[in-house]
Formats: C-alpha cells, sequence, structure tokens
C-alpha cells in the first residue's frame, strides 16, 4: 500500500500500544469484524471486492459504533492503492481538493488509484460534496464516505449514484461479549495477561447496556479494569449512563418521534411511555415533545375526546412551569391520555380537503349573506341580505347556505363512530333535518 503524505502512512492503522483500548483492539481483518454478515459474510459482493482489491465508491452508514471506520482500516491493509483517510469535521475542502489532484497526477504516472477515506461525510454541505464528483467519474479515487446520517438526506443524488450505500446494523448484545471477551482475553492488544478479574453478569450488562456501540463497551471495560476486579458495582459506576444513541438533528430524531406518535396513534401505552422515555433520557428538547403531544392532540384524537387537546396543552404548561425533572410526568400523563383515547383524524382530514380546493384556485368570493354591512352604501350594494341569525331559529339551525356558490354542497367534515364524535355526527344528523324541514316550510309558504 503507497501514501501521499507521511502521516497517511501504512503505521498510521495500526494502534498505539499506549492508545486506548478501543482503538488497540480494533479488528485487522475481515475475520475478526464482528457482525455485519449481510453485507460482509462469506461471498458477499462487499467482501469479495475488499479481498480482491477492486472496490468501487461506497458510503458506510450505520450508527456511532458499529464499525465504519475499522471497515476503512481492514481496506486499507488490504488495498494496493494510496489510502488517505480525512475527517469531514477537522479537514476542509480545500486539503481534499489538493488530495484529488494530487491523486490525478499520482494515477497518470503509476496507474494506481487513490482511495480516499472521509469520516463523517455529511458534515460537508452538497456543493462541497460536488467536488469529488470529477476525480470519481475519473477513476482517479474510489471514495469511501461513512455517515451516521441518512444518505438521501445528507449525500447530495450526484455523488449517491456513482456510490454503492451499504447499511451498517446496530451490533447485538452478542456482538458485543464476543468484543468484550476478546479484549480480556488478548495479552497482546487487549487486558489479557493484566490481573484482571471479572464477575458474573458484569459483561452481559455493559453490552446491553452499550446499545450496540462497541467503542462505548471497550471504554466501559477499561475504566472498569482500573479496579483489578470488576464487580457489578463496579460496572455500574464506569457505565454511568447507558449510551443512548439520539441525534436530535438527524434520522434518529425523526424515528423517536416517529414512533411515540405511531404508538400513541396505535392506542399502545406502554409502547408510547417507552418511546417517550427514550427521547427525554437521549437529550431531547422536552418542549418539542410536547408541541408534538399537541399536534397529535387534534390531528388524531381530534373531536373523539375534544378534552385531549386540554390535557396535551396543559402538560405543555406544566413542563414551562416544573422543568425537568419533574415536568416529564406531565408529558407521560399526557402521552398515556393519548394512547388510551378514543381516535379521529377526521378534523385532520377535513383540513386538509378544505386546503386541497383552495390551492387548486377553488378562491370564491365571500356569498353576499355573510358579508359585515357596517355603511349604508355597504347595506345598499346587498352586503348582508339573506343572513339569517342562527338564534332566531330552532336549535340554532338556518337552511342559510355559507359557502360560496361553487362549493355548495361540499362536505369536508365526516365524523366518525369513536367517542364524543359519535355525539356530534347525530347532532349534525338532527341539524341536517331541522335544515331540511325548514327548507321544505320555507317553499310550501
Amino acid at each position: 500500500m503507497s501514501t501521499l503524505f507521511p502521516d497517511s502512512d501504512p503505521q498510521a492503522t495500526e494502534p498505539k500500544r499506549d492508545g486506548p483500548l478501543a482503538d488497540r483492539m480494533r479488528p485487522r481483518s475481515l475475520d475478526e469484524f464482528a457482525g455485519q454478515g449481510h453485507i460482509l459474510g462469506p461471498g458477499s459482493l462487499l467482501r469479495r471486492a475488499i479481498e480482491a482489491d477492486d472496490l468501487r465508491s461506497v458510503i458506510l452508514w450505520g450508527p456511532p459504533g458499529s464499525g465504519k471506520t475499522t471497515l476503512a482500516m481492514i481496506i486499507a491493509r488490504r488495498t494496493r492503492a494510496v489510502f488517505v483517510s480525512f475527517s469531514a469535521v477537522l479537514s476542509g475542502v480545500k486539503e481534499i481538493r489538493e488530495v484529488m489532484k494530487e491523486a490525478e497526477l499520482h494515477r497518470r504516472r503509476t496507474g494506481l488509484r487513490t482511495i480516499l477515506f472521509i469520516d463523517e461525510i455529511h458534515r460537508f454541505n452538497r456543493a462541497q460534496q460536488d467536488a469529488f464528483l470529477p476525480f470519481i467519474e475519473k477513476g482517479d479515487i474510489v471514495l469511501i464516505g461513512a455517515t451516521t446520517e441518512n444518505p438521501s438526506f445528507e449525500i447530495n443524488a450526484a455523488l449517491l449514484s456513482r456510490s454503492k450505500v451499504y447499511v451498517l446494523e446496530m451490533l447485538s448484545a452478542g456482538d458485543i461479549q464476543g468484543i468484550l471477551r476478546r479484549a480480556l482475553e488478548d495479552a497482546d492488544r487487549g487486558l489479557g495477561g493484566r490481573g484482571v478479574a471479572i464477575d458474573e453478569g458484569c459483561l452481559e450488562l455493559i453490552a446491553v447496556r452499550a446499545q450496540g456501540d462497541a467503542r462505548f463497551a471497550l471504554n466501559t471495560l477499561e475504566a472498569a479494569a482500573a479496579a483489578k476486579r470488576i464487580t457489578l458495582p463496579v460496572t455500574q459506576d464506569a457505565l454511568q449512563r447507558t449510551a443512548l444513541y439520539h441525534d436530535k438533528a438527524g434520522e434518529e430524531h425523526f424515528n423517536l418521534i416517529s414512533a411515540l406518535h405511531k404508538s400513541m396513534r396505535a392506542s399502545e401505552p406502554d409502547a408510547a411511555i417507552y418511546w417517550l422515555a427514550r427521547l427525554i433520557e437521549g437529550g431531547e428538547d422536552p418542549l418539542y415533545v410536547a408541541r408534538r403531544i399537541v399536534r397529535f392532540a387534534s390531528e388524531d384524537v381530534g373531536n373523539a375526546d375534544p378534552r385531549a387537546l386540554t390535557v396535551a396543552l396543559a402538560a405543555r404548561d406544566a413542563f414551562h412551569f416544573l422543568g425537568l425533572p419533574e415536568g416529564a410526568l406531565a408529558l407521560a400523563q399526557a402521552v398515556l391520555y393519548m394512547a388510551c383515547a378514543p381516535k379521529s383524524d377526521t378534523a385532520y382530514k377535513a383540513y386538509g380537503e378544505a386546503v386541497s380546493d383552495i390551492r387548486a384556485g377553488r378562491v370564491e368570493p365571500v356569498p353576499m349573506n355573510l358579508r359585515n354591512a357596517p355603511t349604508g352604501l355597504m347595506v345598499d350594494l346587498g352586503y348582508g341580505r339573506g343572513y339569517q341569525h342562527a338564534h332566531d331559529f330552532e336549535a340554532g339551525v338556518t337552511d342559510m347556505s355559507c359557502l360560496p356558490d361553487g362549493l355548495k354542497g361540499r362536505v369536508y367534515y365526516r365524523p366518525s363512530e369513536s367517542g364524543y364524535e359519535k355525539t356530534m355526527k347525530e347532532r349534525l344528523e338532527y341539524f341536517e333535518r331541522l335544515r331540511k324541514d325548514l327548507g321544505a316550510r320555507r317553499k310550501s309558504g
């Protein structure tokens, strides 16, 4: 393997013996790589491409600690191509452009490609990502981009069309335990031979709490190993807090809020309260969650239980008053109420249909009978003519049309049979009978 810069030599892929355990224990080969059998199993396209040193541009998408950088380092060890690694957090596009120009010259001189690994590639905006395209198309570079964000949203379409996206899954608790055992037994890179003893159940606890993040698990094991005997209390102290993966601006943010919303909609209070806890414990803005609950009250409960909106707004106000941690209970109460409430999306649909008509150009003048007439001129022009004051009629029902002429008879609101909305439906049916009777009486004289 050749390199362009001194800091990109093969030794750079080898961990320092006094470095962190997570770095020392990085797999050195595909056979050591834990998990991801769906893309790296024997005979898989990606594995064959790596083993044949015939890799094309790829985007590695997965959660933290799933092995994106490690896989890139394994490729660096196997390839004959120049391998250059950058972090989009620490490096600018200017530096990378210089590398790409060097890669172009290097290929002309030697015929060898350059593999350019960019960690957190989503940090570059779409215009900056465009800089890679000419060099990928000419074959001067093979791009390996690593990201925790959904490439559909964060990587521009032109770059995606020239790359194969591989999804790395969160490591299972079993995968994590295997990594931890290897670290305990490995006398060369790990903790083997250092007199570290571990009680039963500690590895399992770390593996579960790591939430699929191998780096977090190894860092926790290394912290606990300082005690020489790793007991459950020592493990709990090293863990401090579960490694919750939650990016408030990324896909996981939307995945979790979607899970909360859909659990409430499905009337699953246990699931709803779990996803609420995940959001709050993961550092989500509780007021953002409160806004989503308020929306849910109108969108998914609606008039099936008109009190739902009051409960949601009260929960928001209670959180404003209490803050964390006490205010989380108000949100929990509201979430449970929404999950257990009867459901109706008729208000959501009615509003959506009205908006569709307006956007389709069905924008007509307000009927004369509904117009206000504060001046004599407006009265003379017919403003307010034909208006029927509802309080002068039985049950407040008139046979006056309140829609524009072109929309007469248009129905937007169709009450369901759910909860209080069933009562509203019966009331509207009663109003319609009164309206027809009134119209018939008016016609008969």
